[in-house]
């Protein structure tokens, strides 16, 4: 007698997380950060590597072998090593451009031109060309950026209030620059045309910018009638003077990297060719030598001008300035990978999905979801990449235009993470400008007017565009 032919094992799959469960490594996170940072003003790592053990405890649980809950975080990492990479290469390059006198020089020419009054919207403006023209608002903020903060500084106008209008204008121009890596990212995951997004995206941008123009020109009057205070801007001069020497040819680097990245040439390569720029210039204009250049690269540039506004400015940079940043990043990234790789991400948004009846309940939740990705896995690249491909089917069977997703995505997974401090965004411009995340947010006017304009254009139906009757997803 033949014997009988087992059937073969069901695949021992990991359970899906239930709400519950995927809500408690955010519970975790969300006192440990309260208790370590509100009440010991300590700092967020520990509390995000706690959350992460969690969260990888719970991955277990459901099944998941250690191996994939690994491969998950480790690939999360890969995704922000071009980030940490950048952010590391923008601390060389401040310090070798405060070496070089390029920093300096451009506060100093700063001072002599703008006036108080239309400082923030002037900032603004500027800041949002540069991007427009590299589509980096990293770029932006770790060169003219830090130098404007030097500027306002000198003016008498608040550091939170300078880098809002530093980052509105930033964020602007990358939103909205054919170059930018997440203007790119965006329409790729809704599966939309670039220049489509970029068109359907002025609906939203230029209420937003004009709003915060507005805002600007308000704070600004402030300072409109408030007396110069001359004894300490001539103190200022001084110390900017005897910090080294100031000549218009120290702006050569940062129109060099301007030029470089209008060119296409990547961000990496780019800046480099910009610190290359400003170690010539620091032999060559202020007679360091190569060990002066080595150790400003790695350790940063100290001021010892004797003027203490001037020292706290200059004092900044190094490849080590930043590896605290880089820390942060990467346990970050590790909580992020997890709750993705286990699917408690997926949950989370799934869940939301429920609440979208209509289309601006669908367009909330879009939205809501963006910024819980970037405050839950601390990257806005994963904050456009888990929603697009969360809500494309649902859009699409909604029947409506890709670039509406494609806008959401932007308006919300792009604008909002530099309001996180452990996102590799807020991360970058709280170190880069040496203001936190806290402190500077409410000024970021065109970050917070945007998601809200976004939402009201949802509820309202203005601007969403239906697919028409004789087009497929597949062919916009």
């Amino acid at each position: 007698m033949k014997g009988k032919t087992k059937s073969p094992l069901p695949e021992n799959r990991p359970r899906k997380p239930t709400l519950l469960v995927a809500s408690l490594p955010i519970l975790v996170l969300m006192v440990c950060l309260a208790v370590a940072i509100i009440i010991y003003d300590g700092s967020p790592h520990i509390p995000l590597i706690m959350a992460s053990c969690v969260a990888g405890i719970i991955s277990l649980i459901l099944g998941n072998k250690w191996k994939d809950v690994e491969t998950g975080f480790i690939n999360t990492i890969q995704m922000s090593m071009q980030a940490i990479l950048i952010l590391m290469i923008v601390g060389a390059l401040v310090g070798c451009w405060i070496l070089s006198g390029t920093v300096p020089t451009m506060i100093y020419y700063g001072l002599k031109i703008l006036s108080p009054a239309i400082f923030l919207v002037a900032t603004c403006i500027i800041c949002a060309i540069v991007s427009l023209a590299t589509g980096s608002s990293w770029t932006t903020a770790g060169t003219v950026g830090i130098a404007l903060i030097g500027v306002g500084v000198g003016l008498g106008i608040p550091t939170p209030q300078i880098a809002g209008a530093i980052i509105s204008g930033a964020y602007f121009g990358d939103k909205m620059s054919p170059l930018s890596d997440t203007t790119n990212l965006a329409p790729a995951m809704a599966g939309t045309n670039l220049f489509v997004h970029i068109r359907h995206m002025f609906y939203t941008v230029t209420p937003s910018i004009i709003i915060a123009l507005i805002v600007f020109a308000i704070l600004g009057f402030k300072y409109a009638g408030k007396p110069l205070d001359v004894a300490q801007l001539n103190e200022i001069f001084a110390g900017l003077e005897a910090s080294g020497s100031l000549n218009p040819i120290l702006l050569l680097p940062p129109v060099l990297v301007i030029v470089l990245v209008v060119k296409k040439m990547p961000a990496i390569p780019g800046l480099l060719c910009g610190i290359a720029a400003g170690a010539i210039l620091a032999v060559l204009v202020q007679g360091a030598n190569f060990g002066d250049i080595v150790n400003v690269l790695n350790d940063g540039y100290t001021s010892e001008t004797g003027v203490l506004m001037v020292d706290e400015l200059l004092t900044r940079g190094g490849v080590q300035g930043m590896m605290y940043t880089v820390s942060l990043i990467m346990c970050a990234m590790v909580f992020g990978g997890i709750m993705e790789q286990s699917g408690m991400l997926g949950t989370l948004a799934e869940s939301l999905l429920r609440f979208a009846k209509g289309t601006g309940s669908l367009v909330f939740v879009t939205i809501l979801s963006c910024f819980l990705v970037n405050l839950l896995a601390a990257d806005q690249y994963l904050s456009i990449v888990i929603p697009g491909r969360m809500y494309k089917d649902e859009f699409a069977k909604r029947r409506l235009h890709p670039k509406n997703l494609s806008r959401c995505l932007e308006d919300c997974g792009t604008l909002t993470s530099p309001f996180i401090p452990w996102n590799t965004c807020g991360a970058y411009m709280s170190t880069t400008l040496g203001v936190s995340c806290l402190a500077y947010a409410p000024y970021c006017v065109l970050n917070y007017v945007n998601p809200i304009i976004s939402i009201i254009y949802g509820f309202t139906g203005f601007s969403m565009e239906k697919l028409k009757p004789e087009e497929s997803v597949l062919e916009v």
